[in-house]
């Protein structure tokens, strides 16, 4: 089957439909413009009705046996593997992203398939005691019903299923909005692989639409207990304040400013092939990118000049091609907002030790040193091929500029000492952190999520347990009880 041609539609209920609005989301390849699809867009009508599917559906599927539901996860794995190919061609097409970026985000999505498969199994209920005799405390995790899913397009299929997957094996049904710019490996895909894997209808529905069509009315809903989005900081604010005033609960994965620190005793050799990768996969558009690089001034001149080299042999190009490292960005507003920062950036007084240019969605990259202190672009997250060298003088001031930002996602230590990293790891303010690694990094069972700008809640492992269950307390009295009156 063609993905592009068939799954260019709404997955409201278990049927596959056009939308019923006035207009079309066209999909476009980023790198050289094809139109890969052209999607009639959903209206308010069609959220209500995939809210309202997922409500009827759930109530069977949250009494289903767990070994019954595992079955499905277990199913939905063997098809993307089957598939894999074919999937891996369509995420090149539609997200720009490189053959090596494809491979990376197929190996975690069916790691956290995996974990799915585990999680059916994984709510327990407790029994606690009580100082009120013949009383019996029973104390279960249920599924919170509903939830909402709002996926970026950077890791389309894996970070939707990220969430759809866990709130889908802990009994929840779901309704998933996928970016615009990635309607087929963000959403409709999903949903084709759990149909096929036998979920029942319903449980799982997919509407590709856009706030200009339909609003707020994605997260207003009565129905979902629960939206988890993943995107900018800007958008998750409102997503936060339109849930608070819902009386939902709001995930927010959301942006970063992530620094990758080399202190005085690293290996620079091993330190600079980490930050080109922490800072140039999938072109930077990524959160927990590298996007400022700190190295002690004692290192600065070799560290620079191999880092340099190193940005300077990157293939640029087509994506498809396996030799490409760097490919397009996901359309012509990011690759305009990128050349902008960087020309901006210079104009302020950055010296570009390797100065990129445009050609079309495709930005090839920019390493910037001596960026004077109050320059905008230290405080933000570049989503794209930008490097910033930063240099420092000793610990204590590695620590205050890596903490120096409103963001808090990702991080990574390069020292000689692992101790020493760790130290210097507990100072910086995020939610996760790497020693003598990259900062690019994602597993099924560890918590993942940020502080301040970067996020609330953590999703990931116990964490996907919390986030999409919650907590029910049934009280036996044994006997009989004594009122005052």
């Amino acid at each position: 089957m063609s993905y592009f041609t068939d799954l260019a539609l709404q997955y409201i209920d278990g049927e596959w439909k056009p939308g019923s609005g006035s207009w079309d989301i066209i999909d476009f390849n980023p790198y050289d413009g094809e139109k890969l699809a052209s999607i009639t867009i959903a209206t308010v009508e069609e959220v209500d009705r995939a809210y309202r599917a997922a409500e009827r559906a759930q109530a069977a599927w949250a009494e289903t046996n767990p070994y019954a539901r595992r079955a499905v996860f277990e199913r939905a794995l063997r098809l993307v593997e089957e598939r894999e190919e074919q999937i891996a061609a369509t995420m090149v097409a539609e997200q720009g992203g490189t053959r090596l970026k494809a491979a990376f985000e197929l190996h975690l999505a069916k790691e956290f398939l995996r974990e799915a498969i585990q999680l059916s199994l994984r709510p327990e209920g407790r029994i606690l005691p009580s100082p009120v005799d013949g009383k019996e405390n029973r104390v279960y995790r249920v599924p919170v019903g509903v939830v909402g899913v709002i996926s970026p397009f950077n890791v389309p299929f894996l970070l939707s299923l990220k969430s759809v997957a866990p709130a889908l094996a802990l009994g929840n049904a779901v309704v998933l909005k996928p970016h615009q710019n990635t309607p087929i490996t963000g959403g409709t895909l999903v949903a084709k692989i759990f149909e096929d894997a036998g979920l029942p209808p319903g449980l799982l529905n997919v509407v590709v639409t856009d706030i200009a069509e339909i609003g707020d009315a994605l997260i207003e809903h009565p129905v979902p207990k629960v939206i988890s989005f993943t995107g900018s900081d800007r958008v998750g604010r409102h997503v936060a304040t339109v849930c608070a005033a819902n009386f939902k609960h709001a995930i927010l994965e959301l942006g970063g400013n992530n620094a990758l620190i080399v202190l005085d005793d690293a290996d620079v050799d091993y330190a600079v092939d980490a930050a080109v990768f922490s800072r140039f996969v999938h072109q930077g558009q990524v959160c927990m990118a590298a996007n400022r690089i700190l190295v002690d001034r004692t290192l600065e001149a070799e560290f620079t000049e191999k880092f340099v080299a190193r940005v300077k042999a990157l293939r640029v190009g087509d994506p498809d091609d396996p030799a490409t490292h760097i490919g397009p960005l996901i359309n012509p507003q990011q690759a305009a907002a990128v050349s902008s920062v960087v020309e901006q950036a210079v104009a302020a007084g950055a010296t570009a030790l390797v100065h990129g240019s445009a050609d079309g969605n495709v930005v090839s990259p920019s390493v910037l040193a001596g960026i004077p202190d109050d320059a905008p672009i230290l405080s933000q997250e570049i989503f794209g091929p930008v490097a910033l060298i930063l240099p420092f003088d000793g610990e204590e001031e590695a620590v205050r500029i890596a903490n120096d930002t409103p963001y808090g996602l990702s991080g990574a230590v390069h020292t000689g000492d692992v101790e020493r990293g760790v130290r210097v790891a507990k100072r910086i303010h995020t939610g996760m952190i790497h020693i003598n690694d990259g900062t690019v990094h994602d597993e099924p069972i560890v918590p993942f999520g940020g502080e301040k700008h970067s996020g609330v809640g953590r999703l990931n492992g116990e964490a996907m347990v919390e986030a999409f269950t919650t907590q029910k307390w049934i009280s036996v009295q044994h006997g009989r009880s004594r009122f005052p009156f």
